[in-house]
């Protein structure tokens, strides 16, 4: 039931089911009926609440209200997925549901599969029994990736694919290939599965790092209430995320780390975490439209994915180039502001979470995107800067910070039916060109800026500060101390 004003990119002529309905479900499921031929009909949605019942109904969509759980998913999804004949799909926008759980099930059926997420089942985000190296989403990405070795092949699976983790490590690659042509390098542009040349290609643009630097502006029209969690995406997912443990790709040229921060024992080494709260924690970073800001160092997938995925290593093993790569996110200022209530009352959350709609909102910009620093031109901004006012005209049931979601997953998605036998792959093991050019529509103004600040730009002002001034990205000149 495609709409025949926009590009229908594929047939998924066995059911859908899509697990979680809130902001990100909304604003997919118009992207869904617009750009692929599906029964209308053989569509389901599994949410626990009913906030949305009526929207389902209006688009002729079933609604199943059930949380899924480790007892009951097998029992839920199965007959759902299984139902009729043809080819469906699994499209998981849900929190507190297994992320690994739900792949390896859909795999088993041999039915494709998305998430924006490696999700843990309900209570793995707080549970004070487990330790922080526990709680980081380096773990968590390690269970998908040794799925991923164990069971090679087989139905696509894509994993973490949103704006971020999934959009940047698009952009992190047109970036790389626009430094390199601007830098008057001679190169060609490497396979999507070729991570040495990727890797190499960053060596030789002489790539020290990665901020994933964001600003969303929108503001809503009415002020904060006190003791409420106002976002522009899930409030509940971002205090999840939040209170893990602050974690970046750990980069060859660094050589300081803070007296909290520990690597891991097993697993891909690409990465470290801080024994203290991502969003409490803030770092040094830029964007276009502010210039100089403070981020917080949410812990997020790519992160962790973007320095494995461009770490290159000698014949022994040895790494001898990895980019340091973390979040340096500044949501919404209602969203700080919530943050600081929140953080102030012993890190306990508000009684009341709150994501504000396209219709609460007066103006502003979700300006999302990548800075690569340590280069020959200092620093190259490249991302999206879309604006509340523009989405309103694109698509409806979402914000600004929802499309460049719902967009991602909505590639994701055609990337996945014209790799039908991919297996579990992340977004830096797809075709950033394909991807891209699925999601542009959808993601106003796509720009890249060079910038000559540096995280030592006005330092030291007024105070002593410790700081190393013989190379201006180094972490201990960008976190905030």
């Amino acid at each position: 039931m495609a709409n025949a004003d926009y590009p229908v990119y594929g047939k998924i002529d066995g059911p859908i089911v899509m697990i979680g309905f809130g902001s990100i479900g909304r604003g997919t499921l118009p992207l869904i009926e617009r750009h692929f031929d599906y029964d209308r009909s053989r569509m389901v949605v599994i949410d626990p609440r009913n906030d949305d019942e009526e929207l389902l109904k209006q688009h002729g969509v079933r609604y199943v209200r059930k949380a899924l759980t480790p007892d009951n998913y097998r029992d839920v999804l199965g007959p759902l997925l299984t139902d009729g004949e043809g080819q469906g799909f699994c499209v998981n926008l849900s929190v507190d549901t297994s992320s690994l759980e739900l792949m390896k099930f859909c795999r088993e059926l041999g039915v494709p599969y998305i998430d924006t997420v490696v999700e843990p089942w309900l209570g793995f985000y707080f549970d004070e029994s487990a330790d922080n190296a526990a709680r980081t989403n380096y773990a968590l990405r390690e269970t998908v990736r040794q799925e991923k070795l164990a069971n090679p092949g087989g139905s696509t699976a894509v994993s973490c694919c949103g704006a971020n983790p999934g959009m940047v490590s698009w952009f992190v690659k047109q970036a790389l290939v626009n430094l390199a042509s601007d830098l008057g390098l001679e190169f060609t542009v490497p396979d999507q599965n070729d991570r040495a040349g990727w890797a190499e290609l960053m060596q030789r643009a002489g790539v020290k790092g990665i901020h994933i630097a964001e600003r969303d502006t929108q503001r809503a029209i009415l002020p904060k209430p006190l003791n409420v969690f106002w976002n522009t995406w899930s409030a509940e997912g971002f205090i999840s995320e939040g209170l893990q443990p602050s974690e970046l790709g750990w980069g060859t040229h660094e050589t300081w780390k803070p007296d909290n921060a520990h690597s891991h024992e097993a697993g891909c080494q690409a990465a470290i975490y801080l024994d203290q709260p991502g969003a409490n924690t803030r770092v040094r970073t830029w964007c276009p439209t502010p210039g100089p800001q403070y981020g917080f160092l949410v812990t997020h997938n790519e992160s962790i994915s973007i320095a494995d995925f461009f770490t290159l290593k000698d014949a022994n093993g040895d790494v001898t180039f990895r980019p340091t790569c973390h979040y340096a996110y500044h949501p919404a200022n209602d969203a700080v502001l919530s943050l600081h209530e929140m953080f102030g009352n012993g890190g306990t959350q508000q009684p009341v979470l709150h994501v504000l709609d396209e219709h609460e909102l007066a103006d502003g910009v979700d300006e999302l995107g990548v800075l690569l620093y340590g280069h020959a031109k200092n620093a190259y901004w490249f991302g999206s800067r879309l604006s509340v006012e523009e989405t309103r005209e694109i698509a409806p049931y979402q914000n600004a910070t929802g499309l460049q979601v719902t967009s991602a997953v909505l590639a994701g998605m055609v990337w996945a039916l014209e790799n039908p036998q991919a297996g579990i792959v992340e977004t830096d093991e797809m075709d950033f060109r394909r991807c891209l050019e699925v999601q542009l529509p959808y993601l106003g103004p796509v720009e890249g800026h060079y910038t000559d600040w540096t995280p030592l730009t006005g330092r030291p002002g007024l105070f002593p500060e410790d700081l190393d001034e013989t190379d201006a990205w180094q972490f201990r000149n960008v976190l905030v101390h």
